[in-house]
C-alpha cells in the first residue's frame, strides 16, 4: 500500500497548514490544472489561485482554497509551500463578495497594465474563496 500513497505537507507562513498522506493531489498552476499520483516525475511548479484537493488514504477529499506559493513534486512527496491557503470554514464569505467588487471596478476603470493584473489576480483569488465558502 505505501507506494500507492505519498506524503503531502503544505506549509503557510503562519503554520503548517495540512501534513499528511495521500492517493491523490489536485491544484492549479500558471500552466494549468494538474493531479499528481504517487511516483510522479519530480517537478516544481508556481501555483495558481484554484481549489486543493486532497484525496486521503481512505477515500477522504479534504478541499482549501490555495491562492498563492511554490510546489515541489517528488516520487514520494509534495511540497506546497503557500503564500495564502484556507479551509473552506476559514473563509469571510461577505469579505470575499466585497474584494471580488472592488477587483471588478479597479479593472474597469483605465489604468496601467500592473494595476490590471494586480486586479486580475484578487479577482481570481476573491471567486476561489466565494465558489469554496458556498460548498
Amino acid at each position: 500500500m505505501a507506494e500507492k500513497t505519498f506524503h503531502i505537507k503544505v506549509v503557510a507562513p503562519d503554520r503548517t497548514f495540512y501534513e499528511g498522506d495521500a492517493t491523490f493531489i489536485e491544484f492549479k498552476t500558471t500552466e494549468g490544472e494538474v493531479g499528481i499520483y504517487p511516483k510522479h516525475v519530480p517537478t516544481t511548479s508556481i501555483v495558481a489561485p484554484g481549489v486543493l484537493r486532497v484525496h486521503e488514504v481512505g477515500g477522504d477529499l479534504k478541499k482549501a482554497a490555495l491562492l498563492s506559493g511554490f510546489v515541489e513534486v517528488l516520487q514520494d512527496s509534495v511540497t506546497i509551500l503557500a503564500e495564502s491557503v484556507e479551509w473552506p470554514d476559514e473563509i469571510d464569505a461577505k469579505r470575499a463578495e466585497e474584494a471580488k467588487i472592488r477587483a471588478e471596478r479597479r479593472m474597469k476603470e483605465e489604468q496601467d497594465i500592473i494595476d490590471y493584473d494586480r486586479a486580475e489576480l484578487a479577482l481570481k483569488r476573491a471567486i476561489v474563496r466565494i465558489g469554496l465558502a458556498r460548498k
